[in-house]
């Protein structure tokens, strides 16, 4: 296998990781309906069109819609939630996600599972702090179900 494919399918076998994580946990929070609103989940039909110049455009902003739709249980919040695993949360890398988010997606929430925790804030909030995003509050998921997530990540986090 290709050095540079090799690597690309291990951040696309993390990123999907991140993204199952991002949803069980929610989901076990028991606070918020998780629908999925990726490009590859609501509308894989239009790929088939994506040559097509006027389609472009259209194509070009659903590719990048946020990776989940956060509707509380009571219908009173709806959050677009972009999900991302890194192996650091560098400033500049978590600001520039989440200002391009802003772009296109505004508002929007930025969550970013890292080895030493989960990080969940309005990308709004994080533009301004410059990168700096803050930890998962217990307000979304308890910290005993975080804890269990945050290990099962670990266990697919090479180590060395």
């Amino acid at each position: 296998m290709d050095p540079q494919n090799k690597d690309f399918i291990k951040h696309l076998i993390k990123g999907k990781i991140a993204e199952i994580i991002f949803e069980q946990m929610f989901r076990e929070s028991g606070k918020y309906t998780i629908l999925r609103s990726g490009y590859e989940y609501t509308l894989p039909e239009l790929a088939q069109y994506q040559h097509i110049a006027e389609i472009k455009a259209v194509m070009e902003n659903i590719r990048n819609a946020p990776d989940f739709i956060l509707v509380s249980q009571d219908k009173t919040e709806v959050h677009l939630v972009e999900v991302k695993y890194r192996a650091n949360r560098y400033t500049n890398e978590v600001n520039e996600l989440a200002t391009n988010l802003l772009v296109r997606w505004n508002p929007s929430w930025l969550f970013v599972a890292c080895p030493d925790g989960f990080f969940f804030e309005p990308c709004n909030t994080i533009a301004n702090k410059e990168g700096e995003i803050g930890p998962l509050f217990e307000k979304w998921v308890a910290p005993e179900i975080q804890a269990e997530y945050l290990k099962l990540l670990n266990e697919f986090e090479p180590k060395g």
